[in-house]
């Protein structure tokens, strides 16, 4: 299917320059002399913007259609991946970082364009399939460090560039919108009171703010956090942080799939029940090999839960709100993923262990789980 194949590749380019700063986040911190809460800053500020800017996009979305937003918003995030190759300031690596978010908005363009094209009883699947295009995240841990090291920082942010001035000319001579696509008329501001006052809605949002935030979360701030808790070196740490995104972004298209067979209320359940137990177990900053363990485990349960989330965003939401609906869902998990680096920098910087903060996730999804069994207890699939 050309449609989820163009959405998913643009979903993952602009996902890579999304998370351009993890990676090299302990290259700066040696560069620049940061401290443990200026480098989780840095790494956290991308995800601000990309939360916040779901909101008008997947409403734009509703409007004018993926092909349009999506050759937009990929065209418009070259300019703050060039701006950032050219300086090494910390408060420019901010502003930069912030306006980078914009990358991160793009989910909220895929899931409608996709939605249009896919019978309701497929919908998990197939938006799980296209929120596997987060491996792009990885792609930024694979080949972010070696590039920087071996050409400097700033040929790391041009390949990216380059790859997104591709993507977005292929999307606009080869993307299409679905035959018979239901356009929103309203405004943006309608269609975002519209999502808030449906209570599924506000209801994943929150979830959703637990599993894709702890990805985001993770995805950028993993690579200090192995440096700095079991002394590894910059491209190791890069490479696992990378093999945990891509687990969860290979998991992501089987939750949506569980969800489609299942319902996505017992699955989310699971999903929360293990990410507890993982941070309970990584909490104890155990031997690499356990730890690795529990982090994968965190990994796998974060990919089910989002395409479990999806799979109920696609299904619950009415008829050309479904931008709109992802917009503040995929807000609450981009806002979900913004705290957690800062609050790990915090506790490192005032205990010296990332304890608290693990133990927090933990507490996190366990309660995750029980809003689940009580707010979603009698949402019941469609009949297809």
């Amino acid at each position: 299917m050309r449609a989820l194949a163009l959405a998913t590749l643009a979903l993952a380019v602009n996902f890579w320059a999304w998370n351009l700063l993890g990676p090299l986040a302990p290259t700066y911190r040696e560069l620049l002399a940061l401290s443990p809460f200026q480098v989780s800053l840095l790494v956290a500020v991308p995800a601000l913007i990309g939360a916040l800017a779901r909101i008008p996009i997947g409403a734009l979305t509703d409007r004018y259609g993926g092909r349009i937003m999506f050759t937009a918003v990929t065209a418009l995030t070259i300019v703050p991946v060039l701006f950032l190759a050219a300086t090494d300031a910390y408060p420019s690596l901010l502003v930069g970082g912030f306006f980078l978010g914009l990358g991160g908005a793009s989910f909220a363009v895929g899931i409608p364009f996709v939605n249009a094209w896919v019978a309701p009883e497929r919908r998990g699947l197939f938006l799980g399939i296209y929120g596997a295009g987060n491996v792009g995240t990885a792609v930024s841990g694979f080949l972010s460090p070696p590039i920087a090291g071996a050409f400097g920082l700033p040929s790391a942010y041009l390949v990216v560039a380059g790859a997104l001035a591709v993507t977005a000319v292929v999307f606009a001579l080869l993307g299409r919108d679905a035959p018979g696509r239901v356009a929103s008329t309203g405004s943006m501001m309608a269609g975002f009171v519209a999502a808030v006052k449906l209570p599924i809605a506000r209801d994943l949002a929150l979830l959703y703010a637990i599993t894709f935030g702890g990805f985001v979360a993770f995805g950028a701030y993993l690579p200090t956090f192995l440096t700095e808790a079991y002394a590894l070196t910059v491209p190791d740490a890069a490479l696992r942080a990378a093999g945990f995104i891509v687990l969860a972004t290979a998991t992501r298209p089987v939750g949506g799939a569980l969800a489609d067979r299942f319902g996505g209320v017992p699955v989310l359940l699971g999903s929360f029940l293990a990410i507890g137990v993982g941070a309970i177990v990584t909490a104890f900053e155990p031997d690499i090999v356990t730890a690795t363990v529990g982090f994968l485990t965190i990994a796998a349960a974060l990919g089910v839960g989002n395409g479990a989330v999806f799979a109920l965003v696609g299904r619950r939401s009415p008829a050309g709100t479904v931008g709109s609906v992802t917009g503040l869902v995929g807000a609450a998990g981009g806002l979900g993923g913004f705290l957690p680096p800062i609050i790990m920098g915090l506790v490192f910087q005032a205990t010296g262990s990332y304890a608290i903060g693990l133990m927090l996730l933990s507490d996190v999804a366990f309660a995750g789980a029980v809003y689940t069994a009580w707010r979603l207890r009698d949402v019941k699939l469609p009949s297809a």
